[in-house]
């Protein structure tokens, strides 16, 4: 992997969603296993960004004019809709994303924090590791989101985590760039599948 790769953050719509465009009303509904959300006189920035999202992740700032839209117009109106939005994160290479964040409930909302490097952290003891035909899947009863890996990247980072361990030493003891370990360990913390090491039960 080399050093200089770069991590990108993606967004979908989960497979079940979908958007219907009323140009009359000025609204757009979406359509998904937990009901009917609506989006009230939205740009047309959010309208191409939930067109390229239905199809795949995209990265949003492909989808607006200005760094100013995507802050003040695109993620407010995603934020309300983070229930129905897939979280991926994504290197810019061949290889396919390293893992992606599905919403599990109705109320899964999903912010990523800044995870400090000096603090242990480890896989919650309740979150159960399923193989698939395409990758391996992170769940946990109660738990909001459920977490898929793509990649061994991010295998590695989670079995890492199966015993406590500071970002810094993980990063230092895995063969990847910093800022991937890193990425991985914020995307694991903010989907409950990375806790601080002293809270966990």
């Amino acid at each position: 992997m080399p050093a200089d790769a770069v991590t990108v953050h993606l967004w979908s719509l989960c497979e079940d969603v979908i958007v219907e465009h009323d140009a009359g009303a000025d609204q757009v509904r979406l359509k998904s296993r937990w009901g009917v959300d609506c989006l009230e006189r939205p740009g047309p920035g959010v309208r191409e960004a939930l067109r390229r999202m239905e199809l795949g992740p995209v990265l949003l700032a492909n989808a607006v004019d200005t760094p100013e839209d995507l802050y003040a117009v695109m993620l407010p109106a995603l934020d309300r809709l983070s229930h129905l939005v897939v979280r991926t994160l994504g290197v810019d290479d061949l290889g396919g994303p390293l893992l992606s964040v599905f919403p599990e409930t109705p109320d899964a909302p999903f912010t990523l924090v800044w995870v400090p490097g000096e603090r242990p952290v480890r896989l919650p003891r309740r979150v159960v590791l399923t193989m698939h035909e395409n990758g391996l899947s992170l769940e946990a009863a109660g738990n909001p989101h459920r977490v898929v890996l793509h990649r061994p990247e991010a295998a590695l980072v989670v079995a890492l985590l199966a015993w406590p361990v500071t970002p810094d030493r993980a990063t230092a003891a895995l063969p990847l760039p910093p800022h991937m370990t890193e990425g991985i360990i914020r995307y694991l913390a903010a989907a409950g599948m990375a806790a601080p090491a002293d809270e966990e039960p």
